[in-house]
C-alpha cells in the first residue's frame, strides 16, 4: 500500500509543476513601449508606440518565464503628427523607409523564454528583438513588479516596468547617425490579466 501511495505522489509532482505555471495577457490599454533618442546633441526625443499585444507564462515557483510581444510600428508617436507648411511632421518621416518603414515591416517582436528572477520576482528578461526584419538579442532589467487583484475589477493581474538598450543602426536603421543617436533607450510599463 506505501508503494502504492509513493507511486501516486510521484506521478502527481510533474502535474503540480505544471499547475503552477501561469499565463497571461497584456492589457493593451495600459501597456507601451517608450523610448529616448538624442537629437543633434542638443535635446532628448520622447516617443512610444500605442499599440501593442502579446503573452506572457509565469512559473514562479520554478523560476522561470516566457514572453512574446508584437508591437506595431505605425503606431509610433513623439507628439509632432502635423506637417505645419512641412513636406512631412516627424512622425510621418519615422514611419518611412528611412526609419521604421511601416508598410513593409508593420511589426516589431520581443521574444524570451530566459526570465531570471530575483526570488519570486522577475529581474530579468533575456530574449530577442526583430526590428526591421533583423533580430538581435535584448536584455530588458525589470524594475519594478507587483501581482495581485486589480482595486477596480478584482481581476488578478501582474505589471510593472522594464528598460533596456538596443543600437538601431545594428537593424539597418542608419538615417542621420551620428547626429541623430543610435542608442535608443527602452522603457517599457505593462500590465497583464491572468487568463
Amino acid at each position: 500500500m506505501k508503494r502504492l501511495t509513493l507511486g501516486a505522489f510521484a506521478l502527481a509532482l510533474p502535474l503540480a509543476a505544471a499547475a503552477q505555471v501561469e499565463s497571461y495577457t497584456l492589457d493593451p490599454i495600459h501597456t507601451f513601449v517608450n523610448f529616448t533618442i538624442d537629437h543633434l546633441g542638443f535635446s532628448t526625443i520622447y516617443g512610444r508606440f500605442d499599440k501593442s499585444s502579446g503573452k506572457a507564462a509565469l512559473d514562479r515557483g520554478g523560476r522561470k518565464g516566457s514572453l512574446d510581444v508584437s508591437v506595431e510600428t505605425a503606431s509610433i508617436t513623439t507628439g509632432d503628427n502635423e506637417k505645419a507648411g512641412r513636406p512631412r511632421s516627424r512622425d510621418e518621416h519615422l514611419r518611412s523607409a528611412d526609419f521604421f518603414n511601416t508598410a513593409e515591416f508593420p511589426r516589431m517582436t520581443f521574444k524570451s523564454a530566459a526570465f531570471q528572477f530575483s526570488g519570486e520576482s522577475p529581474a530579468e528578461i533575456e530574449g530577442q528583438v526583430t526590428l526591421l526584419g533583423v533580430t538581435k538579442p535584448l536584455t530588458l532589467k525589470v524594475e519594478r513588479w507587483r501581482c495581485g487583484p486589480n482595486p477596480f475589477n478584482k481581476k488578478e493581474m501582474c505589471g510593472g516596468t522594464a528598460s533596456g538598450r538596443i543600437k538601431r543602426s545594428e537593424f539597418g536603421m542608419k538615417y542621420g547617425v551620428p547626429a541623430i543617436g543610435d542608442d535608443v533607450n527602452l522603457m517599457i510599463g505593462f500590465e497583464a490579466y491572468k487568463d
